[in-house]
């Protein structure tokens, strides 16, 4: 098993390690709900021992003063800034699954370059709604977690809306809404590679402001490409590799690094000096 998806597993298993939740169908509400994780994964999770960024930052935002957290932007903007979009690639457990879907054998879709765009007017409107769109006592909602987002739905919708006898009376057509966009999501992740992180997720779009200036990103060393054309091939995210290698579509999967012949891809901390990017191709592997 490669490393990536290791941590990956290690990290859905670490963000949903509270065992009794699972067993009771209850919330976990100790100290770690105040610690905000830099990943997707729902507060009301029976499992989840900390609290999703989006979800506390939007019910602060629905509140009567409409408050931001430094908090949040914080962690989030540290995130960012350290290494781009490299907590979607490796530590988010939505987009883990998405991934594990798309191993099963089916027809192959590209998705088209505008779809993309969506998931930045989804991130302003999360920011925006619960400010703009308030009731008559003036407080928001928080509407991405409320109406669009399928992590919260498989999370905590499903469990506690199908585990519990006592709330399926209470389950109306925003619920049934959610369950059968989690369904279509489910269904697209087989034939598209992460559907809801390329088109929706607002986290996603946050992180891909940061990809071309963070710390950690990757660098093409120009003396041993030979544009073959491989590490765009391999791309699961459809990026034109050596025209950017830092798109703000990258995921930071090292696929391509780990499969350039040349080695001409790898990663560096800040500019002076791309580790594994010194010295130039050979003549004899250049033939």
């Amino acid at each position: 098993m490669e490393k990536r998806r290791i941590v990956q597993l290690f990290s859905a298993l670490l963000n949903n390690a509270y065992i009794k939740g699972f067993a009771t169908l209850s919330i976990y509400q100790g100290q770690g709900k105040a610690v905000c994780v830099p990943v997707l994964n729902c507060y009301s999770c029976p499992g989840a021992l900390g609290s999703c960024p989006v979800g506390s930052a939007q019910f602060l935002l629905a509140s009567y003063k409409h408050q931001v957290s430094l908090y949040i932007a914080g962690i989030l903007t540290l995130a960012g800034a350290s290494s781009g979009r490299l907590v979607c690639g490796w530590l988010c457990p939505f987009g883990l699954l998405q991934e594990l879907l798309n191993k099963i054998p089916s027809p192959r879709w590209q998705l088209a370059p505008v779809l993309k765009w969506l998931k930045y007017l989804v991130l302003i409107l999360t920011l925006l709604l619960p400010i703009l769109w308030v009731n008559s006592a003036g407080l928001g909602s928080p509407y991405f977690c409320k109406y669009l987002c399928p992590a919260g739905t498989l999370e905590a919708g499903l469990p506690l809306g199908l585990g519990s006898g006592q709330l399926h009376p209470l389950l109306g057509a925003l619920y049934y809404w959610k369950l059968a966009l989690l369904i279509l999501l489910v269904a697209a992740s087989i034939m598209i590679f992460r559907p809801f992180c390329r088109i929706i997720c607002p986290l996603g779009a946050f992180y891909a402001l940061f990809n071309s200036i963070s710390l950690w990103r990757l660098e093409i060393n120009p003396a041993r490409c030979v544009s073959c054309g491989i590490c765009t091939n391999i791309c699961p995210m459809e990026i034109q590799v050596t025209e950017n290698p830092n798109h703000p579509e990258c995921i930071r999967c090292m696929r391509c690094t780990q499969n350039c012949p040349f080695e001409a891809i790898a990663y560096t901390r800040i500019n002076p000096a791309p580790i594994g990017l010194t010295g130039e191709i050979p003549e004899d592997l250049r033939t």
